[in-house]
Formats: structure tokens, sequence, C-alpha cells
């Protein structure tokens, strides 16, 4: 392929030699690079078992602010190479899958945010990380969802907060802190398909059953829920408690790290819908994240592109909010 075809297809899909071994040839390549592999929780598992680092958005933005790599390649989607971009202007940073994308952060195009800015002037912008680059250039803090409530809660009482893109974390963080945010109306399309239906007839049949939920599922749903947090608390608690069993209400990649700390532990992802033998059957995976192959990984070190860039005018906006959200956590 020449390089105006992998520009065109958004990552190249070059086979690798037969017999070759993607996971050492990657392993191989990242010390002969010096590059680094981070993966979010919700890519497949054999993703995260070469990556050198796996987490949720906040820990991949911290593990990328201090790494001393030259090359970071972020197995995730879209937006998270472009915070590590942000943050590291100096390295190069490569996205598998430039098509890759983020229906959250698709929900919310900064064109439209600058115009609702500018007619609720006086508001704090709080935004979620699952967001544009520019989009983040026009806020004020961004949070994630494990640390959404501890941000907000530094912010003064009587402070008026527009809080975007997604309406179901707002109106959690809404709830949980007493505010009354005014909310951007977003939405993960992996996390709006959970149904409280299925929750009720999975614990019908594991009475017994902690319910983990994350906080962008709606509201019905959360109010289901035993422990509610980020992909990272739900992995803490059921580290903590590994002699119980768990309905889990999130993107089904995060079982891959659950059942690898927790072997012995049962682990029942919800399906969208209840319908006649649906229960525990893992269908709610996002497919954004699973565009993050080991041969795309491999190809990606390999001839080091697709490289993801932010334009200066737009990083230097957005990496403020960014800091302060790390300085804030």
């Amino acid at each position: 392929m020449v390089k105006e075809e992998w520009t065109e297809k958004g990552y190249i899909d070059e086979p690798a030699d037969n017999g070759t071994d993607l996971a050492a040839e990657i392993r191989r390549m990242c010390k002969e690079k010096d590059a680094i592999i981070l993966a979010h929780y919700y890519t497949d598992g054999s993703v995260q078992k070469v990556a050198d680092f796996i987490g949720d958005s906040l820990a991949l933005a911290r593990k990328a602010a201090k790494t001393d790599a030259k090359i970071i390649v972020m197995c995730g989607v879209h937006f998270m190479a472009e915070t590590c971009k942000i943050l590291c202007p100096e390295k190069l940073v490569i996205c598998p899958d430039l098509n890759a994308g983020c229906s959250l952060a698709d929900s919310c195009r900064a064109e439209d945010l600058k115009k609702f800015k500018q007619e609720h002037p006086g508001y704090t912008v709080v935004s979620y990380v699952n967001t544009t680059a520019a989009v983040k250039a026009l806020t004020d803090v961004v949070v994630t969802s494990g640390n959404a409530k501890k941000i907000v809660d530094q912010l003064p009482k009587d402070e008026k907060i527009i809080f975007g893109p997604d309406h179901n974390l707002g109106s959690y963080i809404n709830a949980v802190t007493g505010r009354e945010m005014l909310l951007w109306n977003g939405g993960c399309h992996v996390h709006e398909r959970f149904s409280p239906q299925a929750i009720v007839e999975m614990k019908k049949e594991h009475p017994d059953a902690i319910v983990l939920v994350h906080p962008e599922c709606k509201g019905p749903v959360v109010k289901l829920a035993d422990v509610v947090g980020s992909t990272a608390v739900l992995l803490d608690y059921a580290v903590a408690h590994p002699d119980k069993e768990y309905i889990v209400a999130t993107e089904p990649g995060i079982l891959f790290e659950m059942q690898r700390q927790c072997p012995d532990t049962v682990f029942l992802p919800v399906p969208p819908e209840v319908s006649e033998g649906s229960a525990g059957c893992s269908c709610n995976e996002c497919e954004y994240m699973k565009m993050n192959t080991l041969l795309k990984v491999y190809n990606a070190l390999k001839y080091e592109w697709p490289s993801v860039d932010v334009p200066a005018d737009i990083a230097v906006e957005a990496v403020k909010p960014i800091n302060r959200m790390l300085e804030m956590s």
C-alpha cells in the first residue's frame, strides 16, 4: 500500500508474515523504538495483554503525562489519543485505527457548545473527558467518571455550571452532590443500551450477586446498583471482595481484567435487552474500542502511523482544563 491509501483508510491492514508472533514482535518493537502501549479496559483482551499499562481515562491521562517514552500507542478511541498529544506535544502519538471514534464525543460539537456558552454567560463549563480537543478548548475543567464528583464538590456551591456531554453522568453527579447543573443532552450508545429489566431478571437467577453499574447508564439502571463508579472503581471493588458474584453493567472489556485479578470470581455481563436466554450474554460491546486489534497495533508500531496531531491553537487551550483536572483529582 502507498501512504495515500493508509490515510484514506485510517489504519494499515498489511498482513504480518506467516508465523509471526504479533505479541512478541510488538513487545520487541516497543523496546527498540522506545514506545509505550496504553490500553483502555474496554479494548480486547489480547490488546490489554500486550499493553504496558491498562486503565480508565483518568489513569491513562496520568500515565501519558508522566511517561518518558518517545512514542505513545494509545489503544482506545480517538479522543484519548488527542488527550495524550495535548499532554505530550513533543511525542509521537499513534492511534492504531483513526476510525475508532466515540458516540459520546460526537454528541457535542465545538460549534454547538460555543453557541450554548454564549446563550448562558457566566456559566463554568465542566466537560467529560469523552470529548474532542476542540470541545476541551472551550472547557473550564475536564472530568472523568472517576473524579467528577470530587471536582464538582470543589467548585463553589453557588457556581453556575454547564455539564456535558453525558446527560446520564451529569444527572448522577447532580443527585450525589445536590447540584442543579445545566446538562448537555449527550450519551454513550453502549451504556444507553443497558436495561433495568435485564438486571431484574438476572437478579432473580443470582439473588446474592452484587450489581456494578457505570454512571453513564440511565437513571433506572443506576438505581438498581449496589456500586456505582468508573471502570477503575468497579474493578477495585471486585478485587477487594473476590468472594462475591457480580452482575456488571458496563462495556464487557472490563471483564478481562476483572477475571485476571479475580480468577475464581463469577462476573456476569448485563445484556442490552431482556429476551429468552439472554441473561449473562456479552453483547454490549463498543465497536470502536474493538477496532484496536493486535495486527493494527503491530502495523502502527512498524510504520509509526497513523499519528494524531492537535492544532497548536486548540492544544494550548485544551491543555488548561486537563491540567486543572489533574491538579484537582
